[in-house]
């Protein structure tokens, strides 16, 4: 039986990208190859259709993204060998248990990271050595969602020189809000390179997809801290 397909992809362009990734061994190098061919995209403010009074509609692009779109989509391709295993890790990847609700969407990166590990899409990393944070956040800037309280756990932005040398290329990262009602105000795809540590993000201020020099990012950025997330 085929997976329900989502709006806004056909099956061609995605088989022709799986295609293209066929001979990549590992999930982090296939999100690295997959991440670079969309940098140039623009960006897209609110792209997926619902909300708590209209019925969700499960749908994707391959041509503008935001933030959080931008990971789905090459996560979900490069864990995927054909059209319809696409169409279901994406719909596992976004909302909870894989059902297409719009109250099921992970709204927060908080709920998106745990319900991927749930789902084993995600695996834990271990950050020996490298301080972190744990607090509690009641989370209500979701208009139509009830508030909902969260307890997570970070690195703080001070801790950074001591997580840096953790990092893998197709890692995501998150970067955590200073304000107590939010968790994450941003994403992005760790790639490495000889000189740098790098982030590919769908960046609202620069109007697309980039790459850029991480540390710039956080030098640019007021943020509390960041959490780390890696492909299984």
């Amino acid at each position: 039986m085929r997976a329900a397909a989502p709006n806004g992809v056909t099956r061609r362009e995605v088989e022709a990208l799986l295609r293209a990734m066929a001979n990549e061994a590992s999930v982090a190098e296939r999100i690295d190859l997959l991440s670079k061919r969309f940098v140039g995209c623009p960006y897209q403010t609110n792209p997926l259709i619902g909300s708590a009074n209209s019925a969700e509609v499960f749908t994707a692009s391959l041509e503008r993204f935001d933030c959080v779109t931008y990971i789905e989509v090459m996560l979900a391709l490069a864990i995927a060998a054909s059209f319809d295993d696409f169409a279901t890790a994406l719909r596992r990847i976004r909302y909870a248990r894989g059902r297409v609700e719009w109250r099921r969407r992970n709204h927060y990166s908080t709920s998106w990271i745990r319900n991927n590990l749930r789902e084993k899409i995600l695996r834990p990393i271990s950050l020996r050595a490298v301080p972190t944070v744990t607090s509690e956040r009641v989370l209500n800037v979701v208009e139509g969602l009830p508030v909902r309280r969260t307890r997570m756990k970070w690195v703080p932005k001070r801790a950074f020189p001591r997580l840096a040398p953790h990092l893998k290329t197709g890692d995501l990262i998150f970067f955590v809000s200073t304000r107590r009602n939010l968790d994450v105000f941003h994403a992005g795809i760790i790639a490495g390179d000889d000189h740098a540590l790098l982030m590919r993000h769908a960046s609202r201020s620069q109007g697309g997809v980039v790459e850029q020099e991480l540390r710039d990012f956080m030098k640019s950025n007021r943020m509390a801290g960041l959490v780390v997330a890696r492909p299984r």
